[in-house]
């Protein structure tokens, strides 16, 4: 049998994937090893991925000494949660009576939707601050919840999606007697599981990883998140990195497990066909 020649391109790329892999690796087996480590071996100088005195105290400190750990994990939990499910309501409602349905105006809103990409994040950080405070929702869950229910960049990409979505599926359920809330909720919107997945990917993680946010809304110690709890453990003269390191890989596992779960979507597709 005759060997199949890799070609020099692929050889080039495989290399660069790997040296990226491992570029990336690396500081996260590092950061795993740290948080079996003393403070005294972290910052000694030296790098080594086993930790020559293993401890779980870093752990036990994080869950049974810091009191508010617990609840920074729940207000972190609540709020990605609650936003995830919101965007994927909301974005995709939108998106989808920006791709299907005839209303006026509908070409200036999805204009406005496009222009709305172009503002950067910050430039919106002071308005919705005394927006909030005129509300009186700083410090709290609403604060953080309902200002990122929405997002147009994902409302763009479902827009784009359901554009692409057979009709010939919708009319089917039309001739069967679904209204169009019906044929949304339970033809469409099931089988959008690919757009949905992806979004709620991105959606959760920028909010389970939001610092800036938190910060500008959150005063009292117990409405922290988990980004704005792990600062606490830097001092002015010294770091915790060992109750630092614990912490992160606490705050990295919710992101894998998502990123797992939903991953399984992107692999294995949806085929838009009558017979499915």
């Amino acid at each position: 049998m005759k060997k199949k020649k890799i070609g020099a391109g692929k050889v080039l790329l495989y290399g660069i994937l790997i040296a990226y892999a491992i570029t990336t690796l690396v500081p996260f087996l590092w950061a795993i090893s740290s948080s079996f480590k003393t403070l005294q071996e972290i910052v000694s100088g030296t790098i080594s991925f086993i930790p020559k005195n293993f401890t779980l105290d870093n752990y036990k400190q994080i869950f049974l000494q810091q009191e508010l750990f617990p609840r920074w994990m729940f207000n972190s939990v609540v709020i990605a949660v609650s936003v995830t499910f919101l965007n994927l309501l909301f974005n995709s409602m939108a998106g989808y009576a920006l791709a299907r349905l005839a209303f006026p105006g509908k070409k200036a809103l999805f204009i406005i939707i496009l222009a709305v990409l172009m503002i950067p994040a910050q430039v919106t950080m002071i308005p919705n601050y005394l927006i909030l405070k005129s509300l009186g929702w700083l410090n709290s869950y609403q604060g953080m919840i309902v200002p990122s229910m929405i997002n147009a960049t994902f409302i763009f990409m479902m827009r784009q999606f359901f554009i692409n979505f057979p009709k010939e599926l919708e009319e089917a359920a039309e001739i069967d007697g679904l209204s169009r809330v019906g044929t949304f909720f339970r033809i469409v919107l099931p089988l959008a599981k690919p757009a949905l997945a992806a979004q709620a990917i991105f959606v959760f993680m920028g909010s389970w990883n939001d610092f800036m946010r938190p910060l500008i809304i959150m005063t009292d110690a117990e409405m922290f998140t988990l980004p704005l709890g792990l600062n606490t453990f830097k001092g002015q003269y010294i770091s915790y990195w060992n109750y630092i390191m614990a912490a992160s890989m606490v705050f990295t596992l919710p992101v894998l497990v998502i990123y797992a779960f939903f991953n399984r979507y992107f692999i294995k597709g949806v085929s838009f066909t009558g017979g499915k």
